[in-house]
């Protein structure tokens, strides 16, 4: 399964690795209206939304739909798997930070 890097939508990238060294990787991801992110996984990371939008998520769970608000932080563990689709009205950006072990 590909990482949040490798997923894209429709064979196109929504990440770019925006810094890289022994310690870090930051992405960051962008997502029109319309535009989402296929079934990826996620190693621990810290995220921070740079603009906010609605999404509908779908994961072990199964599927809803989340306000994600500008602002939005927090930390992860890691996250098995998921998809996402922006079902918004505005573009929504996120900066994904991984520390690399």
């Amino acid at each position: 399964m590909p990482d949040p890097l490798a997923a894209g939508w429709k064979g196109n990238k929504v990440c770019e690795v925006i810094e890289e060294n022994d310690e870090i990787r930051v992405l960051r991801c962008t997502f029109p209206p319309g535009v989402g992110h296929e079934r990826h996984y996620h190693p621990p990371h810290v995220a921070y939304t740079l603009a906010g939008s609605t999404f509908q998520m779908t994961d072990t769970t199964g599927v809803r739909t989340l306000e994600v608000p500008t602002g939005l932080h927090y930390y992860s563990e890691g996250v098995e798997w998921h998809e996402a689709l922006n079902v918004g009205d505005s573009t929504a950006q996120f900066l994904i930070i991984e520390p690399k072990q």
